[in-house]
């Protein structure tokens, strides 16, 4: 069986840059040189770059092709140390989407397209040809391995890389959080503190047909927004039985037509305005 070093060596000759991994299948620490990152050295953060100590000593960005690096008494340490070898996908040219179960396989198979597989010890490893941002959990099971990461070695896989498709960069990219609206605060009803002539049902009937309303708009989305508020506003707006749920919903439903969150909140603003809420 070939040693950690022989391993890492093949790898380099291959263009792959190889790492060691410590007990936990985890990188080596810093050394004393490098203690806290003095040296500059930040993998895993904003600023990459490998460090300039000889020392295996910054994870993915310890990652190297230069054999004579590999192979220096500095390096030949943490080899003998190292349970396992891992490599920089990045480095090499690769990203790596790994999928931890089998749920995530079901999903990889039948969203992405065939692609170099490695099987791992709980999933497998999807390799494709190019290098994007790295992340973790960008859905259930699924982190995406390239840039500024690491992923274990476990072989070459079988397959040939596929070039990395949209899809995959798309799973990277962060959502906008959803924007929470502003509270709806209207006028203490006179009924008592009860809605004067609704039912929790009607409510709700009102909330969905309002949605239905913006949902269905083929054109003047801004205005049909503007009058279903309004709407809204006029039907429920003085008894207190609005609650921010409800308008979240109606926020969403916007949105989801091409509203930007700005328009949202000034159409409701207006909205009260006019009614005077």
């Amino acid at each position: 069986m070939p040693t950690a070093l022989h391993t890492a060596l093949a790898l380099a000759e291959a263009g792959v840059p190889p790492l060691p991994l410590r007990a936990g299948k985890v990188p080596f620490g810093n050394c004393r040189t490098c203690a806290k990152n003095v040296c500059g050295g930040r993998p895993n953060m904003k600023t990459p770059g490998p460090c300039t100590c000889p020392q295996p000593c910054h994870a993915w960005a310890a990652a190297t092709t230069d054999p004579a690096v590999i192979n220096s008494p500095t390096w030949r340490w943490a080899w003998r140390k190292a349970v396992a070898v891992a490599y920089h996908p990045g480095g090499a040219g690769l990203t790596v989407v790994d999928l931890d179960n089998a749920e995530a396989i079901a999903w990889a198979c039948a969203s992405l397209p065939a692609t170099r597989i490695v099987r791992t010890t709980r999933g497998e490893h999807w390799l494709y040809q190019g290098v994007m941002q790295s992340a973790n959990a960008v859905r259930p099971g699924v982190d995406l391995k390239s840039s500024m990461q690491y992923a274990r070695w476990l072989g070459p896989g079988t397959g040939t890389p596929a070039e990395l498709p949209d899809v995959v960069r798309a799973l990277a990219v962060k959502k906008p959080s959803p924007v929470r609206p502003a509270a709806v605060t209207v006028p203490a009803p006179t009924g008592g503190g009860q809605c004067r002539h609704r039912t929790p049902a009607f409510l709700e009937r009102g909330i969905a047909m309002a949605e239905q309303r913006i949902t269905s708009a083929t054109s003047g989305v801004h205005a049909t927004v503007y009058r279903t508020f309004l709407a809204v506003l006029s039907t429920h707006g003085r008894c207190g039985c609005l609650t921010d749920a409800h308008v979240a919903r109606l926020f969403a439903a916007a949105q989801a037509k091409g509203e930007s969150p700005r328009h949202c909140t000034d159409a409701w603003t207006n909205a009260r305005t006019t009614l005077g809420v």
